[in-house]
């Protein structure tokens, strides 16, 4: 039997989504990109933006239709709103979160299915006796029954953060051998105005700092190049754990100390932080490690502080450019990345343009503008979206703009320089491989060695573009500890 998933939204869904495949691999079903090949469908949701929940809706609508022609079974998982699982409670055959994956087996169970797992346990035991072996079973006749489907159905629905400690314990099925995420904390203590993620994924908790090293010296001993930590707010990490757990600068430094005893050559980033928590210390350990790259993602999400208020940030623009200023200062060769929403309930012209001079301000190599949509379930859903879906394109052009003009002028600086780069795969341009510097800058340079896929190699830069840089591979041997 044959599944297939749908990941929507952020890095820690498409680490979520490593995990869920695990669990149904681990009881026979193997993974198809066809959906209509698929028994199985599921789709780890993301509420962020009603673009995202709209999808959601749309395929389940298609894939309910498909059930008239044959046996399938849905689920559905990841952020998801209150109001949304109600509805989505009507429409999957299955809801759950990921405190709940574990239990997943244990609900396909309740619908009548054997799993392709349970189906080989069954044959070993006749193998006891004394029987007639006939042909393996193909797996593909066993069918749902849609009769139990409909008196067994059942889905069980627990709060977001209750049990998540089980669903770290499942080893991921990662999706890469050179890029790898590790999630360290769930949920999140922010309550941003605009946000669903306290909603859909709870209040934080910390991962223990042992299984987070772990699964790291793991990956690294696999040869995994590249390694994300993940949070909802990573330098928030070990607060709920005071006296009993260590702070996300310690975690870096444990993290740094195994990089430079372990001779190994690799690097971590993480996302994201948030200004509020981000201290200096967190900076010196990304200055003071090799391993720890030298990239920063700090969301803003605006210029302005009356806006910030309204958005429950909790940090002025005084803080924020301190935290740069020492950015800066103490990792001058970083680049830094942002979140930034325009067209957010109330923004006026002026709080908009104190958006657009930050950028000027700032020069982001990297900033992920989102217009703004009301989440229901967030503060922000109750006031009044004043800001028409034209001003908010405009905006976004704009921000846009001014962001490209700043990247292109940073990625020109870098034609004649020799850089290190990650190489990932093949790149859209025929001949080309794609590959990203230590700052995460988007790469390519002409080759068919596929040998370097996975691996580090220098390129000269020949030339650049708004978001990309083009280079000359010079050295054509993997290169470790360079």
């Amino acid at each position: 039997m044959k599944y297939h998933i749908v990941q929507l939204g952020c890095q820690m869904n498409i680490s979520d989504g490593e995990r869920v495949q695990k669990v149904l691999e681990d009881i026979g079903f193997v993974h198809t990109e066809i959906p209509e090949e698929a028994n199985l469908i599921g789709v780890i949701a993301c509420s962020v933006r009603q673009k995202g929940i709209d999808k959601v809706y749309n395929m389940v609508n298609k894939w309910n239709k498909w059930k008239n022609k044959k046996s399938l079974l849905t689920f559905v998982s990841g952020c998801v709103l209150p109001a949304d699982k109600e509805k989505f409670l009507k429409l999957f055959d299955m809801v759950f979160t990921m405190s709940q994956l574990p239990e997943l087996p244990e609900m396909i169970g309740q619908y009548g299915i054997v799993t392709p797992a349970g189906i080989s346990s069954n044959f070993s035991d006749l193998d006891q006796h004394e029987v007639v072996k006939e042909a393996s079973p193909n797996l593909s006749e066993f069918k749902i029954n849609p009769a139990q489907i409909i008196s067994n159905k059942k889905t069980i629905v627990k709060k977001p953060e209750v049990g998540i400690e089980d669903f770290w314990h499942i080893e991921p099925k990662y999706s890469s051998g050179v890029e790898a995420y590790i999630p360290i904390q769930n949920g999140c203590d922010k309550f941003c105005t605009y946000c669903a993620v306290p909603y859909t994924r709870g209040r934080e908790v910390s991962r223990p700092s042992s299984e987070i090293l772990k699964e790291l010296r793991n990956l690294v001993a696999k040869g995994v190049k590249s390694i994300t930590i993940l949070g909802q707010n990573v330098n928030s990490y070990g607060l709920d754990k005071k006296g009993k757990e260590i702070s996300f600068a310690e975690l870096l430094k444990e993290i740094g100390e195994y990089g430079k005893e372990s001779g190994k050559d690799f690097w971590v980033y993480f996302t994201s932080p948030h200004p509020r928590d981000m201290s200096d210390e967190v900076i010196e350990m990304v200055a003071k490690y090799d391993c720890l790259a030298k990239q920063i993602h700090l969301p803003v999400q605006s210029g302005d502080d009356k806006v910030l208020i309204r958005m429950n940030r909790n940090h002025s623009m005084i803080k924020y450019r301190e935290i740069v200023s020492t950015i800066r200062k103490l990792i001058p060769q970083a680049t830094l990345f942002t979140d930034i929403i325009v067209g957010f309930t109330g923004e006026t012209n002026e709080e908009f343009e104190n958006t657009r001079q930050i950028m000027e301000e700032f020069k982001y190599n990297m900033a992920y503008i989102a217009q703004y949509s009301p989440r229901p379930g967030a503060t922000s859903s109750r006031w009044a979206d004043d800001i028409s879906k034209e001003e908010k394109k405009e905006r976004y052009h704009t921000l846009t703009a001014e962001m490209t003009k700043y990247t292109a002028e940073y990625n020109q600086g870098l034609i004649g320089k020799t850089l290190k780069v990650l190489v990932r795969g093949n790149d859209r341009k025929k001949g080309f491989l794609s590959a990203y510097t230590e700052g995460r800058i988007v790469a390519r340079f002409k080759s068919d060695d596929y040998n370097l896929i996975g691996s580090y190699a220098h390129i000269k830069v020949t030339s650049s573009a708004s978001l990309s840089i083009e280079g000359k591979l010079i050295n054509t041997k993997n290169i470790e500890g360079s």
